[in-house]
């Protein structure tokens, strides 16, 4: 059997980011400098960037009936992603609140899941013929647990390679774990699952010891502009950053990573050049704005890739 494509489990939600230069504190009202509503939730993100790096992408979710539920039907058409999504009369479709540092781009985030809270096993298993056909499963956190450990379940009896975004940072089910070919958290993330804290790259490689001790395949810890460490028993590479231009927003970047890393792990790449690619696309995500709408596109990551190579 042929498998081809990426398959998605995440959340949609609207995007509200407010650019100011702090958080208020609570009780104070600030004035911002900026304001945009767009597509978000990381599952969704992911889809987005996966499809854009010629990943053929299908996304299982829930959504509402409503204005932001249309957004997200958008959102997917016009990336060619094929939605395996819920539409729900008694929820709304999630949002959230996105505080982006106006020239540092970094940024704080509250999500409400809305309908997408509550996926549940019986969501993946009505997908189980997709997940099947896929060569990659993806699957993150804002969703409930069990529906993550549904679909990592039905995609490792299928044979089809897994892998597990733990955001956001949360103590995981160890069940997890052993469901998955590649864990893919930030340095936070490693070290709400690990205790260690990934300040430099030889702790990043106790807590890659950390999670290969758990069950995971493979940890692909993201440092940020540090790039990424792949390590596995066999292995531990630094995959370094791509610059690609002054960053504007880093909130997208590792949705962009983890997209992208699917995508051509999906294509039949080398793992360590999956991550490279991951790397790249996430490098060229923090330089535009917004989530979603800051995926790039193959060309570009290919260009960025070469540039670097050539150097």
């Amino acid at each position: 059997m042929t498998r081809r494509g990426v398959t998605i489990l995440g959340i949609f939600v609207a995007d509200l980011a407010f650019r100011a230069g702090r958080l208020p504190a609570i009780g104070e009202t600030i004035a911002g400098s900026g304001f945009a509503v767009g597509p978000g939730g990381k599952g969704s993100n992911q889809a987005v960037a996966a499809a854009r790096a010629g990943g053929e992408t299908t996304f299982i979710t829930r959504i509402g009936n409503d204005t932001f539920g249309e957004l997200a039907l958008k959102t997917w058409e016009a990336d060619g992603i094929t939605p395996r999504a819920r539409r729900c009369d008694d929820a709304e479709t999630g949002a959230a609140f996105i505080y982006v540092h106006h020239t540092t781009g970094a940024n704080a985030i509250i999500v409400v899941p809305g309908a997408a809270a509550g996926l549940c096993a019986a969501d993946l298993d009505a997908a189980a013929d997709v997940i099947r056909d896929s060569a990659v499963f993806v699957t993150q956190l804002e969703q409930p647990v069990a529906a993550a450990r549904r679909g990592l379940e039905l995609a490792r009896a299928a044979g089809v390679t897994t892998v597990f975004n733990p955001a956001p940072a949360t103590e995981c089910d160890a069940a997890l774990f052993p469901l998955c070919d590649y864990v893919v958290p930030n340095e936070v993330e490693a070290q709400t699952l690990t205790g260690i804290e990934v300040g430099d790259l030889d702790a990043a490689r106790r807590a890659g010891d950390a999670l290969l001790a758990k069950g995971a395949g493979t940890a692909l810890i993201t440092l940020g502009e540090r790039g990424a460490l792949f390590h596995d028993r066999e292995r531990s590479i630094h995959i370094p950053p791509f610059a690609a231009g002054p960053v504007v927003e880093t909130t997208g970047a590792g949705d962009a990573f983890v997209g992208a890393f699917a995508a051509a792990l999906a294509r039949g790449s080398d793992p360590v050049a999956a991550a490279r690619f991951g790397s790249a696309a996430a490098g060229l995500s923090v330089t535009r704005r917004g989530t979603a709408p800051a995926m790039p596109a193959l060309a570009e990551i290919e260009q960025l890739l070469s540039e670097h190579d050539a150097r």
